[in-house]
């Protein structure tokens, strides 16, 4: 993710923190000095959100460990300012495995605040807990509620909370997946109407929440319905077949041509029949920018880039372009560059399947 710093390698994945997270931490200190005037206020109030995040965290990597069991590998976690995001590789489609997976997480927070609690009451720190809030309280009565907290709030049946993949995962044990996922969907854009009702009547927080629970429920839903859309087929069937390429010892002026003169932003760059690199559109401006159009393309051409095989199906592929952050992936058959995808031309596509089968429909009738 763009603006995040590399922290920590935990389990074997990358840890990131996002750079509006320093924000977070400024403004916090900000707040309790403009309401305390203490430096000790300060450092309360700026250790309890690092260890509430440790918390996030470890929430986190209850989610990448689980689906680890299951063989599913986790690119990388991110601290972001509204919690934690663990990128998997892919979601489990067996709603054993999702449920699993999603619970992994909430359970974390759950030991938690056992722990914290029964501790609390081992050493008679209780008193005054019905009291305690985000503020006000000592720090192991503030981190018990933080956990019980995160505990509930992630198990609300909703995307894209947890609770939501645990519902859709139930309801995918009795009916199809997509058909689970729009079932889940729906009723967590119920509690998003909720929420917002409630929100104008009380908390304006709430409004915020329904938003998050609405668009998250809708973007998970059309989520699944592309991937229906395009499972079992072939990448073959999608790949662009006619496309340019650039010679490693091409200028830069060369690739300004090729850009001008075609829809293509990617140029696979060649070095005889071997696919040596690949130039994208930022790479060629920002090459211009600091060399000229007579550097040549081997100087500023990306040198690491996503690859697909010929057999491969389509919905992996279409994963392998949203994870990767790239814009287009070569398409390889017996070490020999065949074709390209782009996620603009799989959902062109998308589109003809789509209008095909409506008027196969409107025959049929």
């Amino acid at each position: 993710m763009k603006w995040s710093w590399k922290v920590a390698k935990i389990a074997g994945i990358d840890v990131f923190i996002h750079s509006t997270f320093f924000i977070l931490i400024a403004w916090i200190g900000f707040s309790y000095w403009v309401s305390e005037r203490s430096l000790n206020a300060v450092a309360n109030g700026v250790v309890f959100i690092l260890l509430l995040f440790l918390f996030v965290l470890m929430h986190e990597f209850g989610h990448a460990l689980a689906a680890k069991k299951f063989g599913i590998s986790t690119r990388d976690i991110t601290l972001l300012p509204i919690g934690g995001l663990a990128r998997l590789e892919r979601m489990p489609r067996e709603p054993k495995q999702e449920l699993w997976v999603a619970l992994a997480g909430p359970l974390v927070n759950l030991v938690l605040a056992v722990l914290l609690f029964g501790w609390l009451f081992l050493t008679n720190g209780l008193s005054g807990l019905t009291s305690t809030s985000l503020t006000e309280g000592s720090l192991l009565q503030r981190l018990a509620i933080v956990n019980l907290t995160l505990l509930l709030f992630n198990l609300i049946p909703a995307f894209p909370m947890d609770g939501g993949r645990v519902l859709r995962a139930f309801l995918a044990m009795r009916m199809e997946y997509t058909q689970a996922t729009q079932t889940a969907a729906t009723i967590g854009q119920g509690f998003a109407l909720i929420f917002g009702l409630i929100g104008l009547l009380t908390n304006p927080f709430l409004i915020f929440i329904a938003l998050f629970v609405w668009i998250g429920a809708s973007q998970e839903a059309s989520s699944v319905q592309v991937k229906e859309a395009i499972s079992g087929i072939p990448i073959k069937r999608a790949m662009l077949t006619q496309f340019q390429t650039l010679e490693h010892h091409q200028r830069l002026s060369d690739a300004v041509d090729a850009i001008l003169t075609s829809y293509q932003q990617d140029f696979p760059v060649m070095k005889g029949d071997e696919m040596v690199g690949i130039l994208t559109r930022s790479s060629l401006v920002q090459g211009l920018a600091k060399e000229g159009p007579t550097a040549n393309i081997a100087s500023v051409m990306d040198q690491s880039f996503v690859t697909a095989d010929g057999d491969e199906m389509l919905e992996r592929v279409s994963e392998r372009l949203q994870t990767c952050g790239c814009h287009t992936v070569p398409i390889f058959e017996n070490q020999q560059l065949i074709g390209l995808v782009t996620m603009e031309n799989i959902g062109e596509f998308m589109m003809i399947q789509s209008a095909l089968k409506r008027s196969a429909s409107k025959q049929a009738v």
